[in-house]
């Protein structure tokens, strides 16, 4: 195992649904609907032999972002913080980022999966934005779930070259749909996946997987979508994520997702996988570990 230092968790959240407002987060998701903090995974990141996080935005408000921040100060765990910022209005967005120059932004992310516009990810004034955000050399998450979404980041890596794009969770794999044989659905995705990974920038989190899997998965069932991904993006564009707290909706702790998504890379060399375990995150978001 490389050293804990160099390991980081490229997707963690943190949420207060006392101080900030999370329209998905609603009261019959009872195992997650309340207060996570940093402090509550540190005991379990330790023991992962987990060095780093990088914190990920649950809600499209400055409040969220904000208290991911205010972690950041007091747990020297979060390498970074992917932020949100109003990616609408191109003249806020830069605001938003100048204010932010001394604070550990290192990317931004709207829940665009959650947009009721199909197009969003291509309105003018948002790719004014992205542009912004390419001129920062700050990256941008994205949560493409639908086939739709997946083509319109194939259209946004064209348009934005210098802008490197992170797709969450590998845009959802169907895995619980190949569990259940049906594997129309899975070849589509891994078709798109495969086209996606023809652009050089943009790169994927191995994350989020065994909420795709269906009640009962096992390890087993989260290697083929890693093994593809594997395959067309390489370790160097792959970068690996827990997605705790949302993950306990499918996983009783932190550890059991934790060490089932390493477990998938299992096939790599020890080079191999340092890049997926801490490499390719520290590269891309820039991070000072």
């Amino acid at each position: 195992m490389p050293p804990a230092d160099t390991v980081v968790d490229a997707h963690v959240h943190v949420w207060n649904p006392e101080a900030v407002h999370y329209p998905w987060l609603t009261h019959d998701l009872t195992s997650i609907d309340r207060v996570f903090t940093v402090g509550d995974a540190a005991p379990e990141l330790r023991e992962q032999g987990v060095g780093h996080v990088v914190l990920v935005q649950a809600a499209d408000n400055r409040a969220d972002s904000e208290n991911m921040l205010n972690q950041a100060l007091g747990n020297p765990e979060v390498a970074g913080v992917v932020a949100w910022v109003p990616l609408v209005s191109p003249d806020d967005t830069a605001a938003q980022l100048d204010a932010w120059r001394s604070e550990p932004v290192v990317g931004v992310r709207h829940m665009v999966h959650l947009e009721t516009d199909p197009s969003w990810l291509l309105r003018d004034d948002v790719g004014k934005s992205l542009g912004l955000l390419a001129d920062r050399r700050m990256t941008f998450d994205v949560s493409a779930e639908t086939p739709t979404l997946l083509a319109h980041v194939t259209m946004l890596a064209e348009r934005h070259p210098d802008l490197t794009i992170v797709l969450d969770h590998l845009a959802k794999p169907p895995i619980a749909a190949l569990r259940s044989g049906h594997r129309a659905v899975w070849d589509l995705w891994a078709g798109m996946i495969a086209e996606i990974a023809q652009a050089p920038n943009v790169v994927a989190k191995v994350s989020g997987l065994n909420t795709a899997a269906g009640p009962g998965w096992t390890v087993d069932d989260l290697r083929p979508a890693v093994d593809h991904a594997l395959e067309v993006f390489g370790p160097r564009r792959l970068m690996i994520g827990s997605d705790w707290p949302l993950a306990l909706l499918a996983a009783s702790s932190y550890t059991e997702v934790w060490t089932a998504t390493r477990d998938t890379l299992g096939g790599l060399d020890e080079a191999e996988r340092a890049e997926v375990l801490g490499g390719t995150a520290t590269r891309v978001y820039g991070l000072a570990v």
